[in-house]
Formats: C-alpha cells, structure tokens, sequence
C-alpha cells in the first residue's frame, strides 16, 4: 500500500524569522529544535546557514500560505502587519507564533486552535525556557474548545460559525445538545471536563434555539446556521477504477456525483483509493489534489483476496483482479460496509465504502 498527498507531511513544516544578531542565535537554535527554515535578514543569513531576505513583509507574503507554521522572533506589532494582508479564515489561516529575542514570552498570535498555534507556542516555549501566553478563553478557562476536539477527532466542520456559540455555552457551563449516534466525538465512552451533555437520538428531538454539535457522514443542513455545528468525520474511501488517460473532472464529477445521489458528505471522503498500476494516472492524482484527499494504491495480490459482491470480467482481463473501485474500498475501509456499490462513469468507476 502507497500513501500520496494528505497522509504526507511537508519535510519542512516551519518557518522561522528574526531580525536582530540574538534573535538570529536564538532562530538558528529552533529551526534546528522544530525542523523548519531560517529566514534572516541578508546581513545575518551567511553566518546562521539561513534564507537572506531584503525584506520582511514580502518575504512573509511569499511563505504565508507555503508553511502551516511560522515563529517569528520579532516585536507583536511588526508581526500583526506582516501577517494581516494574508489572513482569510480561522480554519485556513497557518499558526503564526510570536516571542521576544529572550525567548521569556511566547504569543499565540494566529489560529491557536484548528493551526496549531497554542500548542505550537508551548512547544516552543519548552525549548526556550519561556511561557507561553495563550489568551483564547476556553485554554484560559481550562475548557476543552469544540474546534480543537474536533481537529484531534479528524471531523470536518462544515459551519464554522457555529463554533462561537458552542464555546460560549461550554464556558458559561451551560449543557449542549449533542447527536453522535457512533461516538465519533467518544463522549460516551469519555466526557470531558466541563461538558454538560444532552444527548439526542433523533432530529425530532433537536430543540432549534440550544446550542448543539451533529456528527454524522451524511449530508446535512444545520437546523440553526448559528447553533447547530455540524460535524463530518472523514470515514469515507472512495474506490476509483479507471481507463488510461480519464481526466480529473470526470473523476472528481463521477465521485462527486455518487456521493451526492446517496446522500453522503463529500466533507467525510477520506481518501481515494485504486491499484498500484494507476500510480503514474495523471487524472487519478489531480483529482486526489482536487477533492483534498489522499490517494491510496493497492498491489494486485492484495486485491485478489478482497470478495466483492460486483466481480468484472472485463477488468479481470485488463488488470488482472475481478476489481478495483469495490475492492480497494473495502480494502482501505478495513472491513467495513459498502454504501455505494460500483457505480460506472464513461471512462471510470467508483464505489464508496464506510471504515469500520
């Protein structure tokens, strides 16, 4: 089995910037310390084996959305005007941490939650000796955030807007209703600390005006775009078998379109998955990067064993295994049901199965 995409991590994940000769020693320490790259000014870079830059801000417009972390060793206020033209979302932005040349004070200034900036901050504090200063109110108050919860869970939010109002009722100590039929969210099997729970079997029992969370791999419209948080765990594995040269578009239509027929998420599509003979698919591999999902490859001996209830004659003599779409589902899935048995495209096929 091969992993391309959303299961590989970037080889450098962090950027590190610093202004001033300490602040270059104390950079050149936690690029090292993080595994990420040093960006100093051209007069510093030589002797710190750092990326010379003429200028700040415009070296941070070019790395803003490359790197999912940046530390800068720099005053707050150079920082927040470096970083405000770039910023677009609390679920896109990067973690953006700011500490003095000391390393005494280390601010989660950008996306402490779903970037990873709080943490980001701790960690860094750790290696300086300094203290992390985390100002969001559920780490204050020592509340678990939903986003955070969520994040670590791999659910996909589908209305971040709703986020603010599930907090606040977690803060003011206030209950939350809660749909979660298969514990995706494990509060049944463990409730954290400072959660009230008022748990909902069916919609009929929602209450439209009380905060809630909803997990479900279904498509699904929030009751109350501001109260109801919805919730998409990324359970899904679209098999794809297709011929030599079928575009991404078909792909990505043919996917897209299945799901949309049976009622799925496309928020819970996990990865695609096909055979290793496919590695090279250029249609295969845009659309993986399209849908944002991994793309998974399976070798023929590990389809062969796979018993699938739409065996194909044809693709048995192309490809050398009864199939591919159905198959490396369920293969990924690990035993799990099939939702969308082979559903056939002009030049592809596609069948969706839920992991167990």
């Amino acid at each position: 089995m091969t992993l391309t995409d959303r299961d590989r991590q970037p080889v450098k994940g962090t950027a590190v910037y610093a202004l001033t000769p300490q602040g270059a020693c104390l950079g050149q320490t936690l690029a090292h310390t993080l595994d990420g790259d040093l960006f100093l000014p051209r007069v510093l870079a030589g002797d710190h084996g750092a990326v010379a830059f003429d200028g700040l801000l415009e070296t941070v417009a070019k790395n803003f959305h490359v790197y999912p972390r940046h530390v800068f060793i720099a005053a707050s206020g150079i920082v927040v005007r470096a970083v405000a033209p770039h910023l677009t979302a609390k679920d896109q932005d990067p973690a953006v941490v700011v500490l003095d040349q000391e390393g005494d004070y280390v601010i989660s200034l950008v996306s402490g939650h779903l970037g990873g900036a709080n943490d980001l901050a701790r960690e860094v504090a750790r290696h300086t000796r300094g203290r992390a200063v985390i100002t969001t109110a559920t780490d204050t108050a020592g509340v678990p955030a939903i986003d955070l919860l969520a994040k670590g869970r791999d659910l996909a939010i589908a209305n971040l807007t709703a986020v603010k109002s599930i907090n606040m009722a977690l803060l003011a100590g206030e209950p939350i209703q809660v749909f979660d039929p298969e514990d995706r969210l494990g509060f049944k099997r463990h409730l954290p600390a400072g959660f009230s729970i008022q748990w909902v079997d069916v919609e009929d029992q929602w209450i439209a005006e009380t905060p809630g969370v909803w997990v479900t791999w279904q498509e699904k419209r929030p009751l109350h775009e501001m109260k109801q948080l919805i919730l998409h765990p990324r359970r899904l594995v679209a098999g794809v078998g297709c011929n030599r040269g079928t575009t991404a578009g078909e792909i990505v239509a043919l996917v897209k379109n299945a799901f949309h027929k049976e009622g799925l998420a496309l928020e819970s599509l996990k990865c695609l998955t096909t055979i290793d003979a496919k590695k090279d698919e250029q249609g295969l591999l845009d659309a993986a990067r399209e849908l944002g999902a991994a793309l998974v490859f399976y070798g023929k001996s590990e389809l062969a064993a796979v018993r699938v209830p739409h065996p194909s004659r044809v693709v048995n003599n192309h490809m050398g295994v009864p199939s591919v779409c159905e198959a490396t589902a369920l293969l990924k899935s690990k035993g799990g049901r099939l939702l969308v048995p082979k559903t056939k495209g002009p030049n592809a096929t596609v069948a969706v199965a839920l992991e167990g």
